[in-house]
């Protein structure tokens, strides 16, 4: 995907284009293919490659939720980025949070902070389960791209969540996940939104959006610790 293409493309996620960011964009891309020569951020190498798989990856999250209504984001395992610094250039009044992990991600990320002169974005180098505390019941929109599987990462992510607001997972074919995660969407006291599927660009490969409403506040005792939340997932057990 060239920018013209990416360009065309984002007209009929009807996102507003403007100059600024698309310098940001450029900025963004060239950064990121210098630092990958000595620090692993992505496997992607070829700029078109980084707008399609990257940048216009990230936008798509706009086909379930208009992101004008919301004012905070929280991405979870952020890596380089994505989806949350490419949806902070597009939609500036948000408030972004990037969660990863990873000490050198967050450098790099600190790094393009500053050199995209961006504010109203926190980089959080720690553990999403380590943030509960702060964040309960806090964020308007909590969204997670190719992150663990979805019942384990629903409960990961759904403590952070405002009630009547959402997590959003960014998946590829995942429709047999989804049918796996519904216990665990239902005991969260959460429902299904939205899901769209669809072909990514000239059948580059399949995406699915899963937009989950949550509809209680969690209460802090009872989030369970992340050992068991990875070793037993929710799920529906037998009689």
């Amino acid at each position: 995907m060239n920018k013209n293409e990416f360009i065309e493309e984002l007209k009929k996620l009807n996102i507003k284009v403007t100059d600024e960011m698309l310098e940001k964009l450029d900025i963004y891309c060239n950064f990121l293919l210098e630092y990958n020569k000595h620090t692993n951020l992505t496997a992607i190498k070829e700029e078109n490659d980084i707008y399609l798989k990257h940048f216009y990856d990230s936008l798509t999250l706009t086909k379930v939720i208009d992101l004008n209504e919301y004012n905070t984001l929280l991405d979870i395992g952020s890596g380089a980025g994505f989806p949350g610094m490419v949806l902070k250039i597009f939609f500036p009044h948000l408030k972004v949070y990037l969660v990863d992990s990873n000490n050198k991600k967050c450098k790099f990320l600190l790094e393009l902070k500053e050199k995209l002169n961006v504010d109203n974005l926190i980089v959080i180098n720690n553990r999403i389960e380590n943030l509960y505390a702060e964040f309960l019941n806090s964020i308007d929109i909590v969204t997670a791209r190719a992150v663990t599987n979805l019942p384990v990462l629903t409960e990961l992510a759904i403590p952070l969540v405002k009630t009547n607001k959402h997590f959003i997972a960014m998946k590829g074919n995942a429709i047999e996940e989804l049918e796996n995660s519904k216990y665990a969407i239902d005991y969260l006291n959460c429902s299904i939104d939205k899901v769209i599927t669809f072909d990514l660009y000239n059948t580059t490969g399949v995406r699915t959006l899963i937009s989950i409403k949550k509809n209680k506040n969690t209460e802090l005792k009872n989030i369970r610790p992340y050992d068991k939340i990875i070793k037993k997932p929710l799920q529906k057990r037998g009689k």
